[in-house]
């Protein structure tokens, strides 16, 4: 009789080895590496140890107010678009459902107020790109 062994559990490691350090730090010190570890953007401390003394480099990007401004200004203006083109296909619904001109008229001012506003909003999104453009020339042209 012929016994069959099912695999269960955790996959082998192909290292199996682990290998820890301990290094102590003053208060300024560990003050130090958290703010490098937090701009670097890396999950872990550890992997940014490593990085730190297998001479990994690493990048911080930095994002400031205006740039999460223009991102927030253009997310919005996507939810504008899709409302918009949804109150234009209930517009052509109702109008060909022969609504009384009263009733159609009113509908037609709502959309028409609700274009004029989006047309506001592409031109601060346009005053921002370009302010954003100039700003980022400025930073290019100093280093």
């Amino acid at each position: 009789m012929k016994q069959n062994f099912k695999k269960a559990g955790r996959p082998h490691k192909v290292d199996p080895t682990a290998f820890r350090c301990s290094v102590n730090f003053t208060a300024s010190e560990q003050a130090a590496v958290q703010t490098m570890h937090e701009k670097s953007g890396v999950e872990s401390l550890s992997a940014f140890i490593k990085m730190q003394i297998f001479g990994k480099t690493f990048k911080v990007h930095y994002i400031d107010d205006a740039t999460r401004e223009f991102i927030d200004r253009l997310s919005s203006l996507n939810a504008r678009y899709r409302t918009l083109a949804i109150d234009y296909d209930i517009i052509v619904k109702t109008l060909r459902e022969n609504f009384t001109d009263k009733k159609a008229m009113k509908a037609l001012y709502r959309l028409e107020q609700a274009t004029i506003e989006m047309v506001k909003v592409n031109r601060e999104i346009v005053a921002l790109a370009r302010e954003f453009d100039e700003r980022w020339l400025q930073k290019s042209n100093n280093r």
